[in-house]
């Protein structure tokens, strides 16, 4: 829901594009895609092993994949003719790579994940990072998380200092291919792949029972507090014309500057806190949405597409354009989002796993054993409120102290007839949640 108002050309996207501050939908899905990624990838190597993870997570990738080269087909069959006619400007822009390269070589450069134009740049970083994953969980048993960790946040200070730029002109001097730097996507992954790798970290974490994370959350509240107001501060200055001048490479969105990591964990920290009051946005439509939106972030970029084609020469739709855009484009996200709900999981070869009525629901999340709850966790991050129901009330991701947990369930079963009971049961289905940091034409700035 989140990105679909800020990717479309109506006046809502001033209104979501980055209210909280250096924060935007972009961290956002990274982070949860990574985080539910190492969990649930996690779970499957403790039960079949590191050779049936693999296969999982690579045919996941190629599913992707597969629905990223339907969007390209869709704009270069459908998006290119309409744009050539030279009176719809935004669309023109949004494939300019095209007019310029010709058809042959932003074709193959674009399947080969080689020229990712604005809006279908984020489907390609994701799958790049997919790739890496089960490398990355692999590893991790022979030299443990620190090494890696370390290793990522390496590149991502090299990448504030022009890595990407440097790593370009090295590899255009040995690889055919000449196309700019700007062509390849917004996003330098040399840098957002420090905030994946983290969240698969803390995914595996999870799926150990071993993130304590409201802890974690309590005691940086008040460091919390003090970066999420300063940057929400500076954000609204900047939308009136403050220059950050030779600061500006710390509030870099592009390149994940300082500013945006601490502003991120800042506010997620606070979300993490007033998860009693954000999860009441958990309503079953978003619910839906999460649970298919893969399937509904493809069709996002469909009306979005159709925006820019009724846009024109304007740089805004308004009037009734602007909210028959908005009216329709959530309704074909909706009847996505039941249409493909059920048959995520079928197409996944999960099922969903039963659990005891009787179970208190807050368990039933700390032993992440229900997919409805991952589904509602994901899509009430796109509203901004973080939980759902059937989550831990306490806070956004589940406690597993050992120490704080019960050793009788509260049915009066014992803990460990509970655990053996879950385990024997499939693995909750993975849930995708795409994000997308600003709309074409709009600004591409911190």
């Amino acid at each position: 829901m989140w990105i679909a108002l800020t990717h479309l050309p109506t006046a809502a996207s001033a209104w979501v594009n980055q209210p909280f501050g250096f924060v935007g939908a972009a961290e956002g899905f990274i982070f949860l895609s990574a985080l539910f990624t190492g969990r649930i990838y996690f779970r499957i190597v403790e039960r079949d092993g590191y050779p049936a993870m693999t296969r999982k997570l690579w045919a996941r990738t190629l599913r992707l994949y597969a629905y990223h080269v339907l969007l390209l087909a869709f704009a270069f069959l459908v998006a290119v003719p309409i744009a050539s006619h030279g009176d719809r400007p935004g669309l023109h822009n949004l494939l300019d790579f095209y007019f310029l390269a010709g058809a042959k070589q932003a074709v193959t450069e674009a399947v080969l994940l080689i020229y990712r134009p604005p809006l279908l740049d984020i489907l390609p970083m994701y799958i790049i990072f997919l790739l890496f994953t089960s490398i990355a969980i692999l590893l991790a048993k022979s030299i443990g998380w620190k090494a890696i960790l370390w290793t990522s946040f390496s590149f991502w200070v090299l990448a504030q200092f022009g890595f990407r730029s440097a790593e370009h002109t090295f590899m255009m001097r040995y690889i055919p291919t000449r196309i700019p730097l700007n062509e390849m996507g917004s996003f330098d992954l040399w840098a957002w792949q420090f905030l994946w790798f983290v969240g698969v970290w803390l995914g595996v974490r999870w799926a150990q029972e071993n993130l304590a994370i409201e802890t974690w959350a309590r005691r940086a509240v008040v460091p919390a507090v003090v970066i999420a107001v300063f940057c929400f501060i500076m954000r609204r200055k900047l939308a009136h014309g403050l220059e950050l001048g030779a600061l500006e490479f710390l509030f870099d969105k592009w390149h994940l500057g300082p500013i945006r990591m601490l502003d991120f964990a800042a506010v997620a920290a606070l979300l993490i806190l007033s998860q009693p009051i954000t999860k009441t946005a958990a309503i079953r439509p978003l619910v839906l949405l999460g649970q298919s939106s893969l399937q509904v972030f493809c069709v996002h970029l469909l009306f979005c597409f159709a925006g820019l084609t009724l846009l024109g020469n304007a740089s805004m739709l308004s009037g009734w354009r602007q909210f028959a855009l908005l009216s329709i484009t959530l309704t074909g996200m909706l009847i996505t989002a039941r249409i493909f709900s059920k048959s995520e999981a079928k197409n996944e070869g999960q099922a969903r796993t039963q659990i005891s009525s009787g179970l208190n629901s807050a368990c039933v999340t700390n032993l992440a054993v229900e997919s409805e709850a991952v589904g509602a966790d994901l899509t009430a991050s796109t509203s901004v409120a973080r939980g759902s129901k059937g989550a831990n009330p306490a806070g956004f991701f589940p406690h597993t102290g050992k120490k704080d947990q019960p050793d009788v369930m509260p049915d009066g079963s014992p803990r460990a007839m509970v655990r053996q009971r879950v385990d024997a049961q499939p693995a909750p289905q993975e849930e995708l949640l795409v994000r997308h940091p600003s709309p074409p034409g709009h600004e591409h700035q911190g």
